[in-house]
């Protein structure tokens, strides 16, 4: 039998450098790979010739959509893996219309966020973020006690909004240490977040029980805001917000307002917009810690992103059940 044909469609100007040499040897040997230079333009006469001979494409950011045009003129295509995290920027109804497979490598792109969100825990709950800025101002630390209460991690409470792959992360990195994790996911039963080791409590109640809360909801029109001016007013004075979700999930405009207020404390690597104004307060305010989207698969932890889409194509090929597929069916629930 022979090998199926893989394309690579992605953008250089976004993947440089992700997809490594032996990512190319280990795909040559599954496949046959008629070109390792990834198409960028689907409508262009290299382009017309691949997708001729295409049974898998690998794609990752920057892939153009697959229209059902494109598709026309991809008639052996069987599956889509996909490099990177979410597959609503190119996978089109046309496609599982088609009956294509449909991989992502969210899981992968799951991990460093988690990572980051269990450093942005045990240092926000320790309060080193305001307390560095404040050591830095003051240079002494005899003040800080009666400015800062109880910064400790011990038998706080970790509000986790999402058992996204992230928030399934997260919760499992924090079973180590001395802390409740309290878990808000309507798509969960009450069994199944217990399954999990957490406690299963409605939006409202998690957000006025927890000292962090941390989201890891996907971003879709009904989580828009879900975490709003109510919401916040029901979170515990000098509370935590964590943010490495998306900007989408709150209302920026109340987050401010409890921010410069110095009611609560946040950790945002997202924000909507994606990039704040020069003016805005929280480049400044010593109450949060501000990155510029940085959370998620960047440098080298690019490289599992790929290696999670080859052993999909592995399985793919040698007719085993894929581990990451993504259905037409999970599409209104996925970011």
């Amino acid at each position: 039998m022979s090998s199926p044909v893989a394309v690579l469609v992605m953008s250089p100007a976004l993947t440089a450098g992700m997809v490594r040499s032996a990512h190319l040897e280990r795909l040559r040997g599954l496949c046959e790979l008629p070109d390792p230079e990834p198409l960028t333009d689907l409508a262009d006469a290299r382009a017309e010739a691949l997708l001729a001979r295409a049974e898998i494409l690998l794609t990752a950011w920057g892939c153009p959509p697959l229209t059902p045009e494109v598709l026309d003129r991809a008639p052996s295509l069987r599956a889509v893996m996909h490099a990177s995290g979410t597959v609503k920027n190119h996978v089109t109804d046309a496609c599982f219309e088609r009956g294509l497979r449909v991989t992502s490598a969210a899981a992968a792109n799951a991990l460093p966020v988690a990572e980051y969100t269990l450093a942005a825990i045990l240092f926000a709950t320790k309060r080193v973020f305001r307390l560095q800025r404040r050591y830095r101002e003051l240079r002494t630390f005899r003040l800080w006690s009666r400015e800062v209460p109880d910064p400790s991690a011990y038998r706080k409470r970790v509000g986790i909004v999402g058992a996204s792959h992230i928030g399934r992360r997260v919760i499992e990195l924090l079973r180590p240490f001395d802390l409740e994790c309290l878990l808000h996911d309507p798509t969960l039963s009450d069994d199944d977040a217990r399954a999990l080791g957490v406690v299963p409590l409605p939006l409202d109640e998690l957000l006025a029980r927890a000292d962090v809360v941390s989201l890891h909801a996907p971003a879709l029109p009904e989580t828009r805001h879900m975490i709003d001016a109510t919401g916040l007013a029901r979170m515990p004075d000098g509370a935590v917000l964590i943010n490495t979700a998306r900007g989408h999930l709150v209302d920026g405009e109340a987050l401010e307002r409890e921010l410069v207020s110095g009611r609560l404390d946040a950790v945002i690597d997202t924000t909507d917009p994606e990039i704040l104004p020069p003016e805005s307060p929280l480049y400044e305010l010593d109450n949060v810690f501000l990155t510029p989207h940085i959370a998620g698969a960047l440098g080298t932890e690019r490289e599992r992103m790929v290696d999670l889409a080859i052993d999909e194509i592995e399985r793919f090929v040698a007719g085993k059940p894929l581990q990451h597929e993504v259905r037409a069916e999970d599409w209104s629930r996925i970011a």
